[in-house]
């Protein structure tokens, strides 16, 4: 499997981005790389709406929301078994909270190469909370 291509298993991914014209850029390259639906939340609240309506096979989190972080969140999607990766600017782990320190993550700007490499973890479920 080429790198910018999707793993079979991810046909519906969420996408938590405050920044609509980035959320967009990052649906543009989810669907080129052949995720069939995304959706697109720019807060916690539409995203934690979304989570109780839809099921997802990968999420991709902004950590900086503003005034909050996704972390809270990313432990929700843990708890559901939801496959997430994280998107920020954050090179340092010492930002993140211990228990996420190790779910994968790529620093913006992103592209289809890092989009998709990330979402490879989706083929590995075991990985969320490793």
């Amino acid at each position: 499997m080429a790198i910018s291509e999707n793993p079979l298993s991810v046909k519906r991914v969420l996408v938590l981005e405050d920044n609509f014209i980035i959320a967009m850029e990052a649906e543009d390259i989810l669907k080129s790389i052949g995720v069939e639906h995304v959706e697109i939340a720019t807060n916690l609240d539409q995203a934690r709406s979304l989570i109780d309506v839809h099921s997802f096979d990968f999420a991709f989190l902004d950590v900086n929301l503003g005034n909050e972080t996704s972390f809270e969140f990313a432990e929700v999607l843990m708890a559901r078994g939801t496959v997430f990766g994280f998107v920020t600017g954050y090179g340092e782990s010492s930002v993140f909270p211990l228990g996420l320190r190790d779910i994968p993550r790529i620093t913006k700007p992103f592209n289809e190469v890092s989009m998709a490499s990330l979402l490879s973890t989706a083929a590995d479920p075991s990985s969320v909370g490793a």
